[in-house]
């Protein structure tokens, strides 16, 4: 089988060829996987302790004394902002009993007090004081019973940790992806909405359904006439991969003469928020939605480029300057995934972030989206909160879309006659994420097909 989309490879020092090379053959992944409670706790014991992971944004904690709670599974992580500025993560767990110090997320933080005896440690996670601290013996010393600290590092925005403290250092980790999306400077960007919704499915059911487009034409038909989803160029590096996507472009699915009209009206139903076009939800009969009539298209020109304008126009009149991007960055989508569990989605005037957090049971998970823009020169970071959504929320046309397949995947992967689920190359981020899974938990690669 071979693969529609071009792969380049990069060879990552320390990594086997398996976590870099997806085959030109099927690859089977056992259901199992998706469905086993043993597995999923193979996979709290052996993964999510030891990988980075994208915690928060500097959004949840721009001040000092500001805090946030990481919860992965069974692990809680305290993300606090010091009065210095720097941020510092912790396990969530005093030192006396073991009770959880903070829970959520606030601000004006000028100690960390245990609500359970009131042990008292700085914002630096030094112990500080221990009421009748004389029954723990002349022997008890502060310094000894400090909060065990968490790696915590940020690219952009994002604020990610590593409860492992002897793990590679975060640029490490994310490779050469920093560097491939170093011309959006993604440290312009403020975060706008964080929502999170428990969804019915595995994690990696969520994660992989924004790994590969391979699923558009089938349950986003409003989407392809304005994306090139056949002629979208890979990499993978080790823990991370990338996909490109022209918008804005006629779909080769669809034959040569595809009108301006058709490829406008996708857009403006899938991304009308970007270039400040609105759909009425239904015509004056009670039919489908409306959709505003395409501009006029200057001689020579495209829509693509009308559509790039009007983004430019929509965000000068919030204080953005986007003069130095090309059309091309302003719709040529950037699609970047991390092992294990984000999604970063990297445009000229945005950023997306979408993360799958496993749930209670290998049957459920929590999908987190966060939404940026960019920061208007001078303007300052202000705290947000995040948005608990009931599950089936609307989350815009193509989110829902994605999110209404959860269920139905998951039902699917439990039934007998499915042993294997059966992936092309075309889906090389999905392999490449087992490819990394099957190196943290010390097993055996996924079967391949033979042709």
């Amino acid at each position: 089988m071979v693969a529609l989309h071009p792969v380049t490879r990069v060879p990552v020092d320390g990594l086997p060829d398996t976590a870099l090379t997806p085959s030109v053959q099927p690859v089977l992944v056992p259901a199992v996987r998706y469905t086993s409670e043993a597995f999923a706790r193979r996979e709290e014991e052996q993964v999510w302790p030891r990988v980075w992971q994208v915690a928060c944004t500097a959004d949840h904690v721009p001040e000092p004394g500001d805090f946030y709670e990481y919860r992965c599974g069974p692990l809680a992580v305290l993300i606090v902002r010091g009065a210095d500025g720097q941020l510092r993560a912790f396990q969530n767990a005093c030192r006396h009993r073991g009770n959880t110090i903070c829970q959520g997320a606030g601000g004006g933080l000028t100690e960390l007090r245990c609500g359970f005896h009131r042990w008292v440690y700085d914002l630096d996670g030094h112990l500080r004081e221990v009421p009748s601290r004389r029954g723990f013996g002349p022997g008890f010393r502060n310094e000894d019973f400090g909060l065990f600290p968490v790696q915590i590092d940020s690219w952009g925005p994002l604020v990610f940790v590593n409860l492992d403290v002897a793990a590679p250092p975060l640029a490490d980790y994310l490779e050469g992806v920093p560097g491939d999306s170093a011309w959006a400077a993604l440290e312009e960007f403020q975060c706008q909405y964080a929502l999170t919704m428990p969804v019915e499915s595995n994690w990696k059911v969520v994660a992989e359904g924004f790994s590969e487009t391979y699923h558009v034409q089938g349950i986003h038909p409003e989407m392809v006439a304005s994306i090139d989803d056949l002629h979208a160029p890979q990499k993978l590096w080790g823990n991370c991969g990338v996909s490109y996507q022209a918008y804005g472009v006629p779909n080769p699915r669809l034959g040569r003469d595809v009108a301006d009209a058709v490829v406008w009206e996708s857009m403006v139903l899938t991304q009308g928020g970007r270039f400040g076009v609105d759909v009425e939800p239904a015509g004056p009969d009670g039919g489908g939605p409306v959709v505003p009539p395409l501009p006029r298209v200057p001689e020579g020109g495209t829509v693509r480029e009308v559509i790039a304008d009007r983004i430019r126009a929509l965000q000068a009149a919030r204080g953005v300057e986007l003069s130095r991007y090309s059309t091309d960055q302003l719709l040529t989508l950037s699609q970047y995934n991390l092992f294990p569990n984000v999604t970063v989605l990297v445009w000229g005037d945005m950023l997306n972030v979408l993360v799958a957090r496993p749930g209670a049971t290998a049957d459920s998970a929590l999908f987190v989206a966060w939404t940026f823009h960019r920061l208007a020169p001078g303007a300052r970071r202000t705290r947000i909160e995040d948005i608990a959504l009931p599950p089936g929320a609307d989350m815009g046309t193509v989110l829902s879309e994605d999110l209404a397949l959860l269920r139905t995947a998951q039902r699917g992967l439990h039934q007998p006659g499915l042993v294997h689920i059966a992936l092309s190359n075309e889906e090389c981020r999905v392999i490449n994420l087992h490819r990394n899974l099957e190196r943290y938990l010390g097993i055996e690669p996924s079967e391949m097909l033979p042709i």
